[in-house]
This record gives structure tokens, C-alpha cells and sequence, in this order.
């Protein structure tokens, strides 16, 4: 399933880091930045994780929210929010509905072997709960820049 620009953002409740949980829905009336990422502690994640926290006061100030998800559990995530101070919520989606939903969960290869996994990809959701912009196969240098100028303008 594929989700386009002007389409209603499927709504979800998943667990989040700090025994927290999330709801989509519960988040009408702020633009939400939906990142999903395929692994907690790695290069590319973590470089991308680290852009949204560096970016997240100007992301806040716009009144924008910022949810990572990837398949890791709550304790991963707890470990990896921890190692690099991350302020934004990290959801964990263990069951893969959400990811399902969004159509990140996709067919990939490394090495000639095919396996399942979440593809790096961003929704922005606009405040009535639509989406507003999608990055798929997202590349992690100039990602947190990019989503900016979609939020802010700028």
C-alpha cells in the first residue's frame, strides 16, 4: 500500500520509550514530523536521529511534534534516546502494524540476499491529520533540512 500527498495518515497507538505510548490522532491540531527508520544505534539511524534532535527546538517552535519509529523495543529505544539525548519520541512498532500501514515495511537486498525491513522514509502530517508531504528512500545528509523547509517554510 502506498500513501500519497492529501491522504488521511492512518491512525496507530503504539508504545514509546519511557513505558509511554503514542496516538496519532490525540495529536489533531499539530504538524507531525513521522520518521521511520530501519535500526536503534546505527550509522545512518543515528546520524538521522541526531539531525531531528539538533533541529527539534526549531521543530518545536513550529509547533511541529517529532516521532522516530522503527521495530526496535521500548528498552532499545530507551538505550539509544539515552546514548544521544534525543528529546523527541521514539516509537516502537514490535508487531509491525504501523510500519505495515505506512508501507515502509519493504522488500530489500544487501549482498544478493533479500530480506524484509523497514524502508528510511518520512510523512508530514498536517494538523487536521493529512499528509502533507512523504520522503521514501530517504538520504540522511540533507533529510533534517529538507523536512525543515517543508514544516517552517524556510
Amino acid at each position: 500500500m502506498s500513501l500519497d500527498v492529501g491522504d488521511k495518515a492512518p491512525d496507530f497507538t503504539m508504545p514509546t520509550d519511557g513505558a509511554g505510548s503514542v496516538t496519532l490522532s490525540k495529536l489533531k491540531g499539530k504538524k507531525v514530523i513521522l520518521y521511520f527508520y530501519p535500526k536503534d544505534d546505527t550509522s545512518g539511524c543515528t546520524a538521522e536521529a541526531c539531525q531531528f534532535r539538533d533541529m527539534f527546538p526549531r521543530f518545536k517552535k513550529s509547533d511541529a511534534v517529532v516521532i522516530g519509529v522503527s521495530r526496535d523495543s521500548v528498552a532499545k529505544h530507551d538505550k539509544f534516546k539515552k546514548k544521544y539525548e534525543l528529546p523527541f519520541t521514539l516509537g516502537s512498532d514490535e508487531d509491525g502494524k504501523v510500519t505495515e500501514a505506512y508501507g515502509v515495511w519493504v522488500e530489500k537486498s544487501m549482498y544478493g540476499r533479500k530480506y524484509m525491513g523497514i524502508e528510511r522514509a518520512t510523512f508530514l502530517i498536517d494538523e487536521k491529520g493529512k499528509i502533507q508531504q512523504v520522503w521514501h528512500k530517504v538520504k540522511v545528509p540533507s533529510h533534517g533540512d529538507e523536512v525543515m523547509k517543508a514544516v517552517t517554510g524556510k
